[in-house]
């Protein structure tokens, strides 16, 4: 390992991921780190943070692929967003999109960045040339899943916003950055921890 990456590893050990990185996570940021350098090899760093901070929140620091709820298993998630659904808990669901089609698909949010609804599964399947509307478990894939947050990110397939709406040479929006993925949730906590990545990449 070279010694801007001890570096980086040894930044972000401390920030945002409190003094200790497993093994898991460096594997999950590694994907992360090739699917960008694959896509923007030349691109702005701040873009990479913010992916890896996204990738950071949205599977509660594992940084691995993960299903919606951080279920175990498919059928574990579909439960628990049933009862969650029947107790008035998900007010934004019109129709359960989690739930099995008649081939036994569920279109549930998978990823290192939600990926929910066939529309969106076939959205990103059709911009990345890979079948995730056939067989969505694919989405949990390190590889996939990285591809999938590096590229609904650059391309703005997510919301329609992209990281260069947020990041340019004349402007810089840690806060708003959050609409990329899912309006202003949580918006001011990602960007901490974007700035956090940032800072360790140098």
């Amino acid at each position: 390992m070279a010694a801007d990456e001890r570096d980086f590893y040894r930044a972000i050990r401390a920030d945002p991921f409190g003094g200790r990185l497993t093994d898991g996570q460096v594997r999950g940021i590694a994907a992360i780190r090739g699917a960008w350098m694959k896509t923007a090899p030349q691109g702005d760093p701040r873009h990479l943070a913010y992916m890896l901070a996204t990738a950071f929140h949205e599977t509660a620091r594992t940084m691995r692929p993960v299903r919606e709820t951080l279920a175990s298993t498919d059928d574990r998630a579909i439960a628990i967003l049933d009862r969650a659904y029947a107790a008035g808990r998900l007010p934004q669901v019109a129709r359960p999109y989690w739930r099995r089609d008649g081939k036994g698909r569920s279109f549930l949010g998978r990823g290192f960045v939600q990926i929910t609804h066939r529309k969106n599964y076939r959205r990103l399947s059709e911009a990345l040339g890979i079948d995730l509307v056939s067989d969505p478990a694919r989405a949990m894939e390190m590889e996939v899943a990285a591809t999938v947050l590096v590229t609904g990110m650059v391309r703005g397939l997510f919301t329609g916003v992209s990281l260069a709406d947020v990041f340019s040479a004349t402007r810089e929006d840690w806060t708003g950055a959050r609409r990329i993925v899912n309006g202003l949730d949580r918006a001011a906590l990602v960007a901490g921890y974007g700035r956090a990545f940032r800072k360790a990449l140098g």
